[in-house]
């Protein structure tokens, strides 16, 4: 069944210049756009986006990445080094409600559109900027992309396993991540713009943004003073929380684990767990009946745990567990999502026709609004919609849209 949602108005009216590229800019963009905002991509006119990865003269062998992050969205180019398509974009700027840019440093400045002229265009403008670093770190030049995000504000320190080196974790936190924070802001200044009349210029760095996301460890290490380690995840640790590891199941093929986490809130998960993997035997068990009496035997607790997993697919396991109330989650892989019944009937996996690309699948943005998640609609094509924004919001004319493409600033 194929996902469809429902058309968001949340946003309606609201009109956002999107000058952002690759992934942590356009997934706050198409955050907002999938709410409703009318957001307009500005792209070079010969290659667009980065993201999109056109090569001049040949096809796009991977159109995939780009749909992903620009769904919903129009596309207008423009030569923003000429000085007609400078002008029109500073057109389109005072008609806008929002501009977000995730440009190299220096770069939105020296093309003429810095907050301090935009400022003066549109004094109600909510100015966007999303960068690698903070203004005023010592890094605040260097570029940026998201697994250097994720080194410099910590998520890479604490993935892997503490007898080897740090991993890179496998989605894309640094950009997406920072693209929520960034899109919620805007929600906020949006909100404050209401009531005041005044825009504001908001700014995010992918380091700082990563930060945030590691309470948990800071949290850790406020307690014990030290460096939050590197705990892996297919054994539980001594001294945390036992049992709370991932379990192999069958038939042992790469992901075929389940993630089973009885937590320290709730002493029953423990008991519970025994039951269902018929330990009873094992209830009220002094060596194993406090967290901290596992904690002293995890590789006991672990192995009796996997002894009834190994039994079952992960998928069985999760079910089993779970409907005892014991928190268990499967291993389930892109494919397996993918390809998920319930994802699409739920509409969180949307297929999306494209009219080059034809079908493909994608997450929808995953809160439900009244029981649906949002509509997907097919990202744009390369100057997709020129005639009708420029028409729409600047009243130009079709024969002055000829003339522009004829010109090359189209």
């Amino acid at each position: 069944m194929d996902g469809i949602g429902v058309e968001l108005d949340c946003l309606e009216g609201v009109r956002v210049v999107d000058f952002t590229q690759f992934e942590a800019g356009p997934s706050c963009t198409e955050a907002l756009a999938w709410l409703g905002a009318e957001v307009v991509k500005i792209e070079n006119p010969k290659t667009g986006d980065p993201g999109r990865r056109l090569r001049p003269g040949q096809p796009d062998d991977d159109p995939w990445y780009f749909h992903q992050f620009n769904a919903n969205k129009k596309s207008v180019t423009l030569n923003l080094k000429s000085p007609r398509g400078l002008e029109i974009v500073k057109e389109l700027l005072k008609n806008a409600d929002v501009t977000v840019e995730n440009m190299a440093p220096g770069t939105i400045e020296r093309l003429g559109l810095g907050y301090d002229v935009v400022k003066e265009l549109n004094p109600g403008i909510i100015y966007c900027q999303v960068k690698g670093f903070g203004t005023g770190s010592p890094y605040e030049k260097n570029l940026a992309f998201d697994m250097i995000a994720q080194a410099a504000g910590g998520p890479t320190s604490v993935t892997g396993y503490g007898d080897r080196p740090p991993v890179k974790p496998g989605p894309s936190f640094g950009d997406t991540g920072t693209g929520m924070l960034m899109a919620i802001s805007i929600l906020g200044a949006l909100r404050k713009r209401d009531r005041t009349g005044k825009g504001q210029r908001l700014q995010i760095a992918m380091q700082d943004a990563m930060i945030h996301y590691m309470r948990v460890p800071f949290s850790r290490t406020q307690l014990t003073g030290n460096a939050q380690l590197r705990g892996g995840s297919d054994r539980s640790q001594p001294g945390g929380l036992v049992p709370s590891a991932l379990y192999p199941c069958k038939p042992d093929g790469p992901n075929d684990y389940v993630y089973v986490f009885t937590s320290r809130a709730n002493p029953e998960h423990w008991t519970r767990l025994l039951k269902v993997i018929g330990r009873e035997d094992l209830v009220g068990d002094p060596r194993y009946d406090t967290n901290q009496a596992r904690s002293t035997r995890a590789p006991e607790v672990d192995e009796i745990i996997a002894q009834w997993t190994r039994q079952h697919s992960k998928e069985e396991a999760m079910k089993i567990i779970g409907q005892a109330g014991v928190p268990a989650g499967a291993v389930f892989d892109t494919l397996e999502l993918m390809n998920d019944p319930s994802l699409a009937e739920r509409s969180i996996m949307q297929d999306v026709e494209h009219p080059t690309t034809g079908k493909y699948k994608m997450p929808a943005w995953p809160v439900r609004f009244d029981g649906a998640p949002p509509r997907v609609k097919p990202s744009p094509l390369l100057g997709q919609h020129n005639a009708q924004v420029l028409g729409e919001w600047l009243g130009v004319g079709t024969a002055e849209i000829e003339a522009l493409r004829a010109e090359g600033i189209i």
